[in-house]
């Protein structure tokens, strides 16, 4: 099978983003611009003139519930996952790549907010999406140096992100003659001016708006989607500063659908003015953009690769195609639906509750309006009809028979409205295990039960929030912190520095491996974590008896065992960092070895047990600071052999000119640029 042409390329690739949006028009687009509408609070287009207007908001009062919940369990500490290694020699390394991929999303991007806005996404709108790459800066620096000698110029020189714009040459005094009538040239000083290019990356991790992001509608997941895209409209000036042809890109610009989308436009519906508006700037109009990751046989050879193809315009003219080995978005559900890439929100599950609700208020309140304000019933004819319109505290109505005026009874709903309220939120209760006693909204709902029953309505609320954050855990934030792994052992090809627990510790992911199984951190609900403080400090008490009892040489519990028992403790008990109460463990056996040392000196006082305890400390310790020095030993040896080299090479040269000299050859010492 031959290779595809471009035309029959951009037709598959059409074919796959035209049959993905007309899935997600149908299936997804008008229910996500309801359920924004319901967390909002907009009007339902029901409304009457004079009539009650309100709106329930049990769609936001549920989402609002859940998400600190959310937030808690993934960022109660700073380490969201770690990763597992494969056998007892990858222990250091996956404990590395764990601390530096956490280390990425909390620093190098903003972890909070992204967490924040991608479980905001799905609880809502049924699918959260973020999207991972690696963001390449090129950062060009021009420097310039005066009086360097050869040596000096050629080091500089010798640095590939180095290169020479200019270099001028001057001579300082004049040639000198040996008394054998040899020249000795003047030396020659140079004035450089260079472009020094650095090349540095990082991982970028993005929030994606879910109607900007597009799936095969046979895929089941998103690892087995054979079509993935993301459209974004983007400006003339940002194409062309990633290098694209203006002309080129100018005839794809101009208003897109995404500028008008219904999806878009609902998000800002509370906003008095959300329309779009395309600017006068010609660079600052908009460009469709389609970033597609599509599987097809291209090169013809019968096996179907992964490729990343990049659109503009609704034709979807071409600009990039190129294989590519990973898909990077990774996407959220909170409530998962078998064999369906794109599951259920939760805010599905109330918005029904949120419509009746708000029904019933507006009857209510309505029918408490025409109790306050009851209309009459007057005889025609007999009534003063100005004194009865004139409706004022005190005033008269002047009638021509007694009783000709009388009040409409209006009937009193509340009896049975606030019963049929009362039921819907126990429906949304147990669609989502949210209440107003897990809210600690009801105070006497709280008192009237027993401490059992408020105990067992808190966990079933929390086992809810816990399974909706196990999915989150086990599907997205998994697949991004492998993604995360993927990048940087890919394109981060220089070790980089980094302050981690106030030390500043190298990260080179070349010397990684990709594959690291993750295991995801999900934190505990406030009651698990209670209990686990209870616990814990049964424990701590058990170690302070046998530490009190046995000494420190004994077989069951050390020191640092102790110490991390406590450090646990506050931990859970919300304080990320726990050497702000207790020492690490190292400095702990270091004051250790240091006391046995004291005692050692001051005479036979000490007690055995803890000399045999503090040798083997000592000796472990001594092995460490051995290991460390052969590996500074090495590296030295290896730098001062790198040295020697270049110092023979410029002896060399310096021998040769002085070669060249003697002879009588006329010689240039001008260096090449670079």
């Amino acid at each position: 099978m031959a290779k595809m042409n471009d035309i029959e390329f951009q037709a598959i690739v059409r074919n796959e983003i035209e049959q993905a949006l007309g899935h997600y028009d149908t299936e997804y687009s008008q229910d996500r611009i309801d359920a924004m509408d319901y967390y909002l609070g907009e009007p339902f287009g029901n409304e009457q003139t004079d009539r009650s207007q309100v709106v329930s908001t049990e769609v936001s009062d549920t989402i609002e519930h859940i998400m600190p919940s959310l937030m808690r369990i993934f960022t109660q500490s700073d380490d969201y996952v770690r990763f597992v290694p494969h056998g007892p020699e990858d222990v250091a390394i996956a404990e590395q790549a764990s601390d530096y991929c956490n280390w990425i999303i909390n620093n190098d991007n903003r972890g909070f907010e992204i967490m924040h806005n991608w479980f905001k996404d799905s609880l809502i709108l049924k699918l959260g999406v973020v999207k991972f790459y690696w963001d390449e800066i090129v950062d060009v620096e021009t420097e310039e140096y005066e009086g360097l000698n050869m040596d000096e110029l050629t080091i500089l020189v010798a640095d590939p992100e180095v290169e020479v714009v200019s270099q001028d040459e001057r001579t300082i005094g004049e040639d000198l003659e040996t008394p054998e009538g040899i020249v000795i040239p003047a030396p020659v000083i140079y004035d450089v001016k260079i472009k020094r290019t650095k090349n540095t990356g990082s991982v970028r991790i993005e929030n994606i708006p879910p109607e900007e992001f597009l799936i095969g509608n046979r895929a089941k997941s998103l690892e087995d989607a054979s079509f993935v895209a993301h459209r974004s409209a983007m400006t003339v000036s940002d194409l062309v500063s990633m290098g694209y042809d203006r002309d080129e890109i100018e005839q794809y610009a101009g208003y897109t659908d995404l500028d008008i989308s219904e999806e878009r436009t609902s998000r800002f519906e509370d906003l008095e003015s959300n329309s779009a508006t395309d600017s006068n700037d010609p660079t600052m109009r908009h460009v469709l953009v389609t970033e597609c990751y599509i599987r097809s046989d291209y090169d013809g050879d019968g096996v179907a690769e992964f490729r990343r193809v990049l659109t503009v315009g609704n034709g979807y003219h071409i600009l990039e195609n190129e294989e590519f080995d990973h898909i990077p978005f990774a996407v959220l559900s909170p409530i998962l639906m078998p064999h369906r890439a794109i599951g259920r929100s939760v805010a599905e599950l109330v918005m029904d509750v949120q419509l009746i609700k708000s029904t019933l208020m507006r009857q209510l309140l309505d029918n408490i309006y025409n109790t306050n304000n009851a209309r009459v019933v007057a005889v025609e004819g007999q009534v003063n009809l100005d004194d009865l319109l004139t409706n004022r505290p005190g005033g008269i109505v002047r009638t021509r028979t007694a009783g000709a005026v009388q009040p409409l009874q209006v009937p009193e709903v509340s009896s049975s409205v606030f019963p049929a309220l009362n039921y819907m939120d126990s429906v949304r209760e147990q669609r989502t295990g949210i209440s107003k006693q897990s809210m600690g909204l009801d105070a006497d709902a709280l008192q009237s039960t027993t401490a059992t029953a408020v105990a067992a309505m808190q966990a079933a609320s929390q086992g809810k929030i816990e399974m909706i954050a196990r999915v989150f855990a086990e599907t997205g934030v998994r697949s991004l912190f492998r993604g995360i792994l993927h990048l940087v052992t890919k394109y981060q090809n220089k070790e980089k520095i980094i302050r981690l627990r106030n030390q500043f510790v190298p990260m080179n992911p070349r010397e990684w491996e990709s594959a690291y199984d993750v295991q995801i951190n999900v934190g505990l609900g406030t009651a698990q974590r209670d209990q686990q403080v209870a616990f814990l400090s049964q424990i701590a008490q058990k170690q302070e008896q046998v530490l009190m009892q046995m000494g420190l040489n004994n077989p069951m519990v050390s020191l640092s065992q102790y110490r991390n028992t406590l450090a646990k403790i506050a931990e859970l008990s919300g304080f990320k960092d726990a050497s702000q109460f207790f020492a690490p463990a190292e400095q702990i056996e270091a004051t250790l070895m240091q006391q046995v040392q004291a005692a050692q000196q001051a005479g036979p006082q000490q007690d055995p047990a803890v000399a045999v305890e503090m040798q083997k400390m000592q000796a472990e310790l001594q092995m460490e600071q051995q290991k460390m020095e052969m590996e500074f030993q090495l590296k030295r040896e290896k730098m001062a052999a790198e040295l020697e080299l270049r110092r023979q090479e410029l002896e060399f040269e310096m021998q040769l000119r002085t070669e060249k000299v003697r002879s009588g050859i006329e010689t240039s010492i001008n260096l090449p640029r670079v």
